[in-house]
């Protein structure tokens, strides 16, 4: 099912949001090693279908990805595993869409809060999630691959009010 992801004001939306596949996963690793200098490998994402857990891809209009998001369903929450945007396609406002897709998701799911970790030294995605209303709620120390050594995740969360429609 293709759809159009609703976005908060002042975001760009994103053309089209669909299941990730694995048809998909050959655009998607492109995406992440251009992304990231410790990208995940096929097998997670080849992993992450065969658990089941919720995968979305964009695309723009020619149906290049263009971003994607993995996320772990829980009992109650959702934990958001990866979310990125190509990186010619960054500062846009396409990861504060792909963010809104996940709250939307974690949402329809009834989870009372979504999860993430992000890197210590990736201010501009802290500074993302914290804008829509994460909160830091603990540290992994050598939690991250880095250049030299391993680097600290912070650990974040959204918790989830039920939305109320009029009745």
């Amino acid at each position: 099912m293709d759809t159009r992801v609703a976005t908060a004001p002042g975001t760009v939306p994103l053309p089209v949001l669909q299941p990730l596949a694995v048809a998909d996963v050959d655009a998607v690793l492109a995406v992440e090693v251009r992304a990231y200098p410790h990208p995940w490998s096929r097998g997670n994402f080849i992993d992450s279908l065969a658990a089941g857990y919720v995968a979305r891809v964009a695309r723009d209009d020619e149906g290049t990805v263009i971003g994607y998001f993995i996320a772990m369903p829980g009992v109650d929450e959702l934990h958001l595993l990866n979310v990125t945007v190509a990186p010619e396609h960054q500062g846009r406002g396409h990861g504060r869409a792909l963010l809104e897709a996940v709250v939307a998701e974690a949402r329809a799911r009834a989870a009372v809060r979504l999860l993430l970790e992000v890197r210590e030294s990736n201010l501009r995605a802290q500074r993302l999630y914290t804008s829509r209303g994460f909160a830091e709620l603990g540290r992994r120390r050598g939690y991250y691959p880095a250049r030299a050594g391993r680097e600290t995740a912070i650990v974040m969360g959204l918790v989830l009010e039920p939305e109320h429609g009029l009745d």
